[in-house]
Formats: structure tokens, sequence, C-alpha cells
């Protein structure tokens, strides 16, 4: 007798910026540490560089830069929030490279940033990137230590 099964293929996102992996729950803002708008890490960053971490078309640039929106084929939302209390920093420190609407594939160069600017100016450097649609998400897996921007994995889902 043949058994036939489906396995759900793993999604996997790479770091969009080199530094440390923190959990959500020590990101120096209620919002993201209480997973208000979904789960995922935080990179507390060390280069300027950030990098889509995936394949996907940008759905969402906010006017200052300092977040962004992907979402792959999938339909997965990612959101990369560069800093924490940036908005009001109104886009100094951040150089985007893209525009909403375009499609990018994972390692394209998304957004430059000053972060010695963000540090002196901002409460953090500390970058949450998150899942805004975790009912999509049957498996979910984190990763931590310090990784490389386009070459570690920071998670793994399944839909």
């Amino acid at each position: 007798m043949l058994k036939l099964f489906s396995k759900r293929k793993k999604h996997k996102l790479l770091a969009p910026i080199t530094g440390e992996i923190i959990e959500l729950s020590q990101v120096p803002d209620e919002v993201f540490a209480n997973k208000m708008v979904g789960d995922g890490i935080a990179i507390r960053p060390t280069e300027n560089e950030v990098l889509s971490p995936c394949d996907g078309k940008v759905v969402q640039l906010f006017p200052t830069n300092h977040a962004i929106g992907i979402e792959t084929k999938e339909g997965i939302e990612v959101l990369i929030h560069i800093g924490i209390d940036t908005v009001s920093l109104k886009g100094n420190g951040f150089k985007s490279f893209v525009t909403q609407g375009d499609h990018v594939r994972t390692g394209d160069k998304l957004i430059e940033v000053d972060l010695a600017y963000i540090e002196k100016n901002a409460t953090s450097t500390i970058t949450p990137i998150i899942i805004t649609n975790m009912d999509k998400i049957k498996e979910f897996k984190n990763f931590n230590g310090y990784v490389k921007k386009g070459i570690d994995k920071i998670m793994e889902l399944k839909l």
C-alpha cells in the first residue's frame, strides 16, 4: 500500500541586518515587547545596511523610512522596524533604496541607517522583525545568537 503525505514547506527569513538577536520581551517598547503587532525577534544592529529577509513585495514604506513591510508570495507579512521611537526622527538617519510597490529579492538593499545618529537621538537602535499575520503561521521557530545580514537564518515558518 502506498502512503501519500504532504510536507509543509518551511519558509525561512534571513537576517536583514547584522547584529545580535534578542527576545522581543527585551525590546524597550511595550508594543513590540508584548507582541501586540505580531511575533518575531529583534536584532541589536552592528552594521548600517538593512537587506530584504525574503523575496516579496514592499507593501508599506513609512515616509520616515524607519519601518518597512514586505509581503511574500505566500502571504507572510514581515515588518522591519528600525530602532525604537525612530518615527520622531522624521526620516533623519535613514536612506531608502526601494519604494512602496517594489518587488524585492532576498538580500536586496532596502535601507541605509546612521546607527550613531539613531543611538544619540532615539530610544534604541534595536530593530524588531515581526510577522504581523501570525494567524497564517502553523509553526514558528526563532534562531538566536549573532547573525550576519543576508546569510544567517532568523526564523523558520510553516503555513
